[in-house]
């Protein structure tokens, strides 16, 4: 399973979000640091979910953070996080 969907599945299961996105940026950062050959490092989430309403933005970035867990965050070089709220 791609690293994308893995982050999709998590996030599904925990935020149960109205809106989700999960994009792999990565082949925007061929030969910056932190991009490994075949990709799947670079991430960015649009994500809008009723779970999220009312945290402030560094709790929501946790919240997400959490949801992805530890152990999949740590497979990964770069996290982009847009919450929507409409």
């Amino acid at each position: 399973m791609l690293v994308k969907d893995k982050i999709a599945e998590a996030l599904k299961t925990a935020l149960a979000p109205d809106h989700l996105e999960v994009i792999d940026e990565s082949e925007l950062h061929r030969g910056h640091a932190g991009y490994p050959e075949g990709g799947q490092s670079h991430f960015r989430v649009i994500i809008r979910s009723n779970a999220l309403d009312g945290l402030s933005r560094i709790a929501r970035h946790r919240a997400v953070h959490s949801a992805i867990g530890a152990r999949l965050i740590g497979q990964i070089h770069a996290l982009a996080i847009e919450v929507r709220s409409d």
